[in-house]
């Protein structure tokens, strides 16, 4: 059914589902719209970033669209347990020139809402080696080559 959300996750917490509707939804004219559900101090820290402030946020997802082409975030479970929340994603991409080729990233956020409701730190967990850097040209054969070279040999 349109307009309904059959993941009962989403049903324990608003404050939760609210994220997941902002991100799954994210395009270049919604990015304001982060003024609503993170605290004017928030926090938020990923592979990359580490900023406090919601400008500075916004700037983050102003900037990932600056760099990639059509990213969507594909909220795939979420949990909540009094302040602390906990989403895993996909987020799929194109670089620009390529759109044909989509890449994936696999990640998880950790959120802590404050006493308004709304997110006061933000933190991404996502291995960067793997998940980006590995399905890159030249970089990834490097990093794939000494991947196989440290992994303990199986029998």
């Amino acid at each position: 059914m349109a307009g309904t959300d059959p993941t009962p996750w989403r049903a324990q917490d608003a404050r939760l589902a609210a994220v997941a509707r902002f991100y799954e939804r994210l395009h270049p004219g919604s990015v304001a719209g982060i003024e609503n559900l993170y605290a004017a101090g928030a926090r938020f820290k990923d592979p990359f970033n580490d900023v406090q402030g919601v400008a500075a946020i916004r700037r983050i997802f102003e900037h990932m669209f600056e760099q990639v082409h059509e990213p969507k975030f594909e909220i795939e479970a979420g949990a909540c347990e009094g302040d602390t929340a906990f989403l895993r994603w996909t987020m799929s991409f194109a670089r620009h020139g390529r759109p044909g080729r989509r890449l994936a990233l696999r990640g998880c956020t950790e959120l802590r809402f404050d006493a308004t409701g709304r997110v006061g730190v933000h933190r991404d967990y996502w291995d960067a080696a793997e998940e980006l850097y590995e399905k890159l040209p030249l970089l990834g054969a490097l990093l794939r080559g000494l991947k196989r070279r440290l992994a303990t040999p199986q029998r």
